[in-house]
């Protein structure tokens, strides 16, 4: 190769560098334009294309005050009885336990009874004093008719009949009353459910000791479950938004995709000075048993008085860290992330945020975690 030639190939290799090396500069500058167009602070992000990310506007509503309260399930004690026994003895015989389900009549407990035994003594001798008492007064009646008695001695047989009926009537009421039957006497007491439910509390085991009525125990609380309460506890800052009547919404761990629906019975009238909050009552149907006496609930109340609220869409919210976050657009290509608190979600899909960090009519990002996925791309 001559000299002219290699000085040709040498312009040629200069030439062809110099075109890579203009390409590669503009690669560079075209992917740190890239990377511009969005610009990421703490908070805020400045978008060069918002057009990309559709936005809605914060609207205000008219909606109930949404209030959540944690409480428990009880017996309604209107549908409670408490049993006991009028006397006193030895349980012999133990047909019903806690937990049970009982009917009206089913006898519970046998007891054998002292008192009863002295009751229906009373009761027969009583009897017996009484039919002796009638006979004479059948006596005197057919001697006075005859004249063979003097009519004082006709109303002395009619009194003392009165009161042989009277110490007969008293003796065959206690004997009921201590759960005897007069017409089969015996020392024992057959204690019967007085209703039919379920038995939720168990004070007396089988051959154990039964005291007088004044010092006993209840034997057996009987609820009928097919009705609860739900006992919640509202703080004294929220009372002013509970009233008896409003909805409940009742939440429980066991069937969590389960809503119960009740309404507010009660507000107590005072308040605990500890907690500084009030027992709150919500009547509950519950026909199948599914609620439990002792379960722990979660009680979302919703009063009757409408309040203005302000509402985006479900998506317009981002879940972040175990915060609530939306993307409100400050100006045309700048958006701040702005931390909200969901308060409630609304029948059409729509979620409750307080007011405070936003505003009704500004506009956020219809679709947060697009958007942040979208921020995160361009961060890398």
């Amino acid at each position: 190769m001559t000299r002219k030639q290699q000085s040709r190939a040498v312009f040629l290799w200069a030439l062809l560098a110099l075109a890579l090396l203009n390409a590669a500069c503009s690669h560079d500058t075209q992917a740190a334009a890239t990377k511009a167009e969005i610009t990421v602070q703490p908070g805020v992000f400045t978008v060069q294309h918002p057009e990309l990310f559709s936005l809605t506007k914060i609207e205000t509503r008219l909606l109930p005050m949404v209030l959540n309260a944690n409480g428990a399930v009880n017996p309604d004690v209107t549908r409670t009885i408490h049993v006991t026994s009028m006397g006193s003895g030895r349980a012999i015989e133990l047909n019903a336990r806690l937990g049970d389900s009982v009917k009206k009549g089913q006898v519970l407990l046998v007891i054998s009874s002292a008192d009863l035994g002295t009751a229906t003594a009373d009761y027969q001798k009583a009897r017996a004093d009484e039919e002796l008492s009638r006979k004479a007064l059948d006596r005197a009646q057919l001697l006075y008719s005859r004249g063979a008695l003097a009519e004082k001695d006709l109303q002395l047989a009619q009194d003392a009949e009165d009161k042989a009926k009277i110490d007969l009537h008293t003796a065959e009421q206690r004997v009921r009353i201590l759960g005897g039957d007069p017409n089969h006497p015996a020392p024992l007491i057959e204690l019967r459910a007085p209703v039919s439910g379920t038995i939720v509390e168990q004070n007396v085991a089988g051959f154990e000791g039964i005291r007088s009525l004044d010092n006993s125990p209840t034997l057996f609380t009987i609820a009928d479950l097919s009705q609860v309460w739900v006992i919640c506890d509202v703080y004294e800052n929220d009372l002013g938004e509970v009233h008896v009547g409003d909805s409940a919404e009742i939440h429980l761990n066991a069937f969590p995709d389960r809503i119960f629906h009740g309404k507010i019975g009660d507000i107590s009238r005072v308040l605990d000075p500890t907690t500084r909050s009030a027992k709150v009552r919500i009547v509950l149907p519950n026909p199948d048993g599914s609620l439990r006496p002792g379960m722990y609930v979660t009680a979302t109340l919703r009063s009757r008085k409408l309040q203005p609220h302000l509402v985006v869409p479900s998506t317009a919210i981002m879940r972040l860290q175990d915060k609530d976050w939306i993307f409100r657009q400050e100006k045309l290509q700048r958006f701040q992330q702005v931390e909200v608190h969901v308060i409630g979600e609304t029948h059409d899909g729509m979620q409750q945020i307080q007011n405070g960090a936003v505003k009704p009519g500004e506009e956020v990002v219809l679709n947060a975690l697009e958007f942040s996925a979208a921020m995160a791309g361009q961060g890398k």
